[in-house]
């Protein structure tokens, strides 16, 4: 079973971004490579995600929802090791209690020009998170039906990096505004998770 990774993204990013990535030579622009969890978890025999809200810092990402990850460092063995590493360094989850069940397909940020790798993995007991306080300002514990609710798909009129005051599509979840490439990759998850169902 394969979801359309890419055509699952452009649901949810801006016009105006669609348009930016469709003329870039993003491999020229040599690209750093960083890798996030979709981690999945039992919160009240319900599966939740964990999401992270960044702290407010002088930075293209600052206040911004986002998923547990970071860039890949030279110790790493592959993305997978990656999005282990910085999940445990972010919110306190061991790398030893996650099991990865797959990658989605990368996302490219422009601003900060990343690739980045995007995979689900799962802990069998809500994790006990700890929280790297530079990096991350709280864990959003949102359920999955949430993400799944197609009523939780709106679009805000946003600033951001590339333009003021845009239609932004993006998710409402835990009444927080996720949008840019965090919801790109959650609407593929949940295109994913939904074809799944199906079958």
């Amino acid at each position: 079973m394969s979801v359309p990774g890419e055509s699952s993204h452009f649901i949810m990013a801006p016009e105006i971004r669609m348009k930016e990535l469709n003329s870039m030579m993003i491999e020229e622009r040599n690209p750093r490579n960083a890798a996030v969890m979709m981690l999945f978890y039992p919160k009240k025999s319900t599966t939740h995600i964990a999401l992270i809200l960044r702290p407010e810092y002088e930075g293209v990402h600052s206040g911004q929802i986002a998923l547990p990850g970071g860039k890949v460092e030279m110790q790493d063995q592959n993305y997978t090791e990656t999005a282990l590493r910085e999940t445990q360094e972010e919110i306190g989850v061991p790398m030893n209690t996650v099991e990865v069940i797959k990658s989605l397909t990368k996302v490219y940020i422009p601003p900060s020009n990343f690739w980045v790798h995007p995979f689900m993995g799962f802990t069998e007991e809500r994790p006990d998170f700890v929280l790297q306080k530079e990096e991350v300002a709280k864990v959003i514990e949102v359920p999955l039906a949430e993400l799944l609710n197609e009523d939780n798909v709106t679009a805000q009129k946003l600033s951001t990096s590339y333009a003021e005051n845009i239609e932004v599509p993006s998710f409402k979840l835990n009444s927080y505004v996720v949008w840019g490439a965090t919801a790109m990759m959650l609407s593929e998850l949940k295109m994913f998770l939904k074809i799944s169902k199906e079958e």
